[in-house]
């Protein structure tokens, strides 16, 4: 899907009529409250429905993704729901299992109103989609068409977890505000709990703070020793379940795509949280949807975005241009125009364009495919390599396409979870300013860390741009009985300068499954592949590519102890950590280039 310069949304400009605190009652009786603006007077206007956690009334939930008022002037009916037990909604909130037959329930009641026509579409970003999805997934019959934004397939990996790693910073700054609606509704006597809050606010000004939290399962910010009290007590479930089981797939999106038969777009951001999910439910549609119209009607927009409800053409220190902006494409008028064709029925050739309109970093631009990744993708192979070692900027690792003829070639660190490596830049969520980074960041601190492998590519002699996903293929040897792994791609710029494009994580015990544990053998050489997500980068003719390898990336992620136990353990064990490149054990990197 593509841009237009289509302005015609306040041609016909009804008055706008508001309705506060509506409820909406669901199959148990159960009551939801929304807010909702239509067009005074008209008795047929389609419907469009966000169901959010976050508080119906807030600006910036309610309004920046897609302008209610906007919707309006383009004759639609708006419905802006808080979900149950969240706000002024009755019932207990638990993320996710109440969203697949309240959206329903909610859907079809838009549908059955007086002042409706009975076409319904959802939209909105994070857990707004995660809501669409889910109420998708029971097929309504009044829904029609979705747009969910910067979401998810599967809210165990990618969303809770990544490679089986807990996602410790997006998590807690999460919960955090969960918690603070939860102490008004459950605690308004309790001073002490608003402490608790405050503890909780601390901790993300201080990071570090939670690598004196041991063990997790008893963070003291969530926990009172009474289930029932508990703040955000599904934080305990989640650690629970470290494997991808039962648990998490009864609402997974992914294992119900074939119940879903509607056209969707999908909009995601490359330094969102959320950017492997995204792509995920574009490409997991298009192959398992639940009808032909389904499979063929996935769109996808990619922007170089943070998880942001009006994304800015900025990430963290890359400033890519105004053209970047969610502004400047206009989101809100994309998304008018998917509802127009699917809704309405109108003949504006949406369902005739290339269903990917994506933004490739580094030329700075856009981009529209016939499909995402582009068919004319290879891979092509980095493989990592070093003499004397690789340890920190001042090593010699070397990151070249010529697969090592030495039949015996290492590097080593040491890890240590009690000194992890700081995160900085990447896709995780909402950063602060000085405390935590998110984006692109100069990794130059990171580099001159001796527990962090760095190999570089010669200097290109033109441009490599590559389109799809970024894999690491790890020889590895570890004395522990289970460690992680992580990897991070970068650009070096003319002067030297090393920013972040994309990188991942596995936990070794995941390595062959994120459903069974599986360790490691101490002190044996197995091979690991790290999935380091999505990407479109264009590195520029005078740059190199680089590789970073280490075994953390802290707050982002929780520090494997290296014990092999599970969140109740406080234990740590250092590990000495070695990487192959030899020609026996060939570690390196798979990049999808464009052959054009």
């Amino acid at each position: 899907m593509i841009p237009t310069s289509n302005h015609k949304d306040f041609r016909n400009m009804d008055k706008c009529k508001v309705e506060i605190n509506v409820p909406i009652p669901m199959r148990d009786g159960t009551k939801l409250y929304a807010d909702i603006y239509r067009p005074e007077g008209r008795s047929n206007s389609p419907v469009l429905l966000m169901r959010l956690p976050y508080g119906k009334h807030t600006p910036a939930y309610r309004s920046m993704y897609l302008d209610p008022i906007r919707a309006v002037g383009r004759g639609y009916a708006v419905v802006v729901q808080d979900v149950r037990g969240r706000h002024m909604s009755e019932g207990e909130f638990y993320p996710y299992i109440n969203e697949a037959q309240d959206g329903y329930d909610t859907v079809e009641w838009c549908g059955s109103q007086s002042w409706s026509d009975g076409n319904v579409g959802m939209f909105g970003i994070s857990y707004h989609g995660a809501t669409q999805w889910l109420a998708a997934s029971e097929g309504p019959p009044s829904l029609k068409a979705i747009v969910p934004g910067v979401t998810s397939d599967d809210y165990y990996d990618g969303w809770t977890y990544l490679g089986g790693t807990f996602q410790l910073w997006w998590i807690t700054q999460w919960l955090v505000g969960f918690a603070e609606n939860d102490i008004g509704r459950r605690y308004t006597k309790r001073p002490d709990r608003t402490r608790e809050l405050e503890e909780m606010q601390n901790w993300l000004l201080d990071p570090m703070q939670m690598s004196e939290s041991l063990p997790l399962k008893e963070m003291s910010a969530f926990s009172t020793n009474n289930s029932e009290n508990d703040l955000c007590g599904f934080y305990y479930d989640w650690l629970d379940h470290p494997t991808y089981d039962d648990y998490w797939k009864s609402f997974a999106p992914k294992e119900k795509f074939h119940n879903v038969n509607i056209p969707v777009l999908n909009i995601a951001g490359w330094h969102d949280i959320f950017i492997r999910g995204s792509i995920n439910c574009y490409q997991g549609m298009q192959q398992k949807g639940g009808s032909e119209l389904a499979r063929r009607q996935q769109h996808l927009i990619v922007g170089p975005w943070l998880h942001a409800p009006l994304p800015p053409p900025q990430a963290g220190q890359q400033f890519y241009g105004r053209t970047a902006s969610g502004a400047y494409i206009d989101l809100h008028g994309m998304q008018l125009d998917w509802f127009d064709r699917w809704l309405k029925g109108e003949d504006n050739g949406i369902d005739k364009q290339p269903t990917a309109y994506v933004f490739v970093m580094g030329k700075n631009k856009w981009q529209a495919e016939e499909t995402w990744p582009p068919e004319d993708v290879i891979s092509v192979s980095y493989f990592i390599t070093s003499e004397e070692g690789a340890n920190s900027i001042n090593g010699d690792g070397k990151l070249t396409t010529i697969p090592s003829n030495s039949t015996e070639s290492s590097d080593q660190f040491m890890y240590d979870p009690q000194n992890p490596v700081p995160s900085l830049g990447g896709a995780y969520g909402y950063g602060i300013p000085g405390v935590f980074e998110v984006g692109v960041q100069d990794q130059s601190v990171i580099e001159n860390r001796q527990d962090v492998l760095v190999y570089t590519s010669e200097v290109l002699d033109e441009d490599f741009e590559i389109a799809g996903k970024v894999t690491m293929r790890l020889w590895a040897k570890t004395s522990v009985a289970d460690t992680d792994w992580t990897a991070k791609l970068l650009d070096v710029d003319e002067n030297g300068k090393s920013t972040n494009v994309c990188d991942g994580i596995l936990r070794a015990r995941f390595n062959k499954s994120l459903e069974t544990e599986c360790f490691v053998n101490r002190n044996q050489v197995e091979c690991f592949e790290i999935d380091l997500g999505f990407t479109a980068m264009s590195f520029s003719a005078g740059h190199r590519i680089r590789v970073q390898i280490s075994s953390s990336n802290f707050p982002a992620f929780d520090r494997n102890l290296n014990t092999g136990k599970g969140f109740d353990d406080s234990e740590v064990i250092i590990a000495e950590q070695t990487i192959f490149h030899d020609s026996n054990y060939p570690s390196f990197i798979s990049l999808p280039k464009v052959n054009r």
